[in-house]
């Protein structure tokens, strides 16, 4: 199930977009601001922003630059401008499509979807990290030349991790992204795949490490 984070200061519009993008099968989560964007950013993984331009404390157009920065997701800006000097920033900045208000709802879905499936095709299902080749669409990672096969779960961590280095991640957020919502195990769970991939990387003798952020969590680390 796709996840888009909708920002608008507006709360009918987000509840409008929200409610159309749940009826259509995606999970939405709302944000005020920019900053609020950001920070819901940090907590979980995106697939697409749909965000307005004119917001409070940080506009459309400075989110936009910082997903840009630090995410690899699409995103759509809504405005009520149409003029193409508006236009021509928010591509500069890096958004994906642009669309003005009022909007009928079907040409928010068509390009939601539209994006989606090109994101989709564009996106490396392979990670490389340090001498890692992690590579989704097999489940293989390869080491120097060898390839080698990893229970699920520890894959899709290693996955998970690769895809984001040197970013902090509590044990919560992990389970989140890796395990699911639903998950109903213990935290511990972590612990234990961490372990395991930590066991491996000391046997491969590779300079990658999962560091542990006392207090916080953990990070992927490229020596």
């Amino acid at each position: 199930m796709k996840t888009v984070l909708i920002v608008d200061d507006d709360q009918h519009v987000r509840y409008l977009v929200k409610d159309l993008l749940l009826k259509e099968g995606f999970r939405a989560v709302e944000a005020a601001d920019g900053n609020e964007a950001l920070a819901e950013l940090e907590k979980r993984d995106f697939d697409l922003a749909i965000a307005d331009i004119m917001m409070p404390n940080l506009d459309g157009y400075g989110l936009t630059e910082q997903i840009r920065t630090n995410y690899d997701i699409p995103v759509i800006l809504l405005t009520a401008k149409g003029q193409i000097e508006d236009k021509e920033k928010g591509y500069l900045l890096g958004t994906d499509d642009y669309l003005v208000k009022p909007f009928e709802p079907k040409e928010l879905l068509f390009r939601v979807n539209a994006l989606l499936r090109r994101y989709g095709k564009a996106a490396e299902s392979s990670v490389k990290a340090g001498p890692l080749f992690i590579n989704k669409k097999s489940y293989e990672v390869e080491v120097n030349g060898k390839t080698y096969i990893l229970p699920l779960k520890e894959f899709d961590l290693l996955h998970f991790f690769a895809s984001r280095p040197n970013q902090v991640f509590s044990r919560a957020q992990l389970i989140e992204n890796v395990w699911g919502l639903g998950f109903e195990g213990d935290e511990r769970t972590v612990d234990v795949h961490i372990k395991r991939l930590r066991e491996r990387f000391t046997k491969l003798g590779i300079a990658v490490s999962i560091k542990t952020i006392r207090g916080v969590g953990y990070s992927l680390e490229v020596n």
